[in-house]
């Protein structure tokens, strides 16, 4: 398992976007944008077509922020 920062935009609103970026613990870049898809929806109620993923980016061990996400990447060695 890998992490990933997904950063993008989703609609908020009528022509409102808000800029996003989220770290994943994820196998590959693609479960990476499954998994930001799922969890964006979960969170706000938006739609996959109302989100816009811009950057995928491999994150170091070191670079992790994220509790749960280090937590995953711990426990998955």
């Amino acid at each position: 398992m890998k992490a990933f920062e997904v950063s993008g935009q989703f609609m908020m609103s009528y022509r409102k976007w808000q800029p996003f970026a989220i770290e994943v613990a994820a196998a590959d870049e693609n479960a990476a944008r499954e998994k930001t898809m799922a969890l964006m929806g979960s969170r706000h109620g938006v739609k996959r077509k109302s989100i816009q993923i811009g950057n995928v980016k491999t994150l170091k061990a070191e670079e992790v922020t994220d509790h749960a996400v280090r937590h995953l990447l711990e426990a998955k060695k």
